[in-house]
């Protein structure tokens, strides 16, 4: 993993269940990520839910963005 990449963590299905719930969405309302994507952790499957983790330069707030493996 690269310095500048932010860091992507493959979420438990117990987690992606809490999140999907707190967000009140389904798996298929959330951004979609491509399962050849280079940044991905390994062993991830199609239907996955991903949880990407940036921080803000300004105000170095973290950030967390969620994506479904497809």
């Amino acid at each position: 993993m690269h310095i500048l990449q932010p860091k992507h963590t493959k979420l438990s299905e117990k987690d992606s269940e809490e999140i999907l719930s707190k967000l009140n969405i389904s798996k298929s309302q959330l951004p979609k990520i491509l399962s050849s994507d280079v940044t991905l952790p390994e062993n991830c499957e199609v239907g996955d839910v991903i949880k990407i983790e940036r921080t803000d330069p300004s105000t170095e707030e973290l950030n967390a963005y969620f994506r479904v493996v497809v």
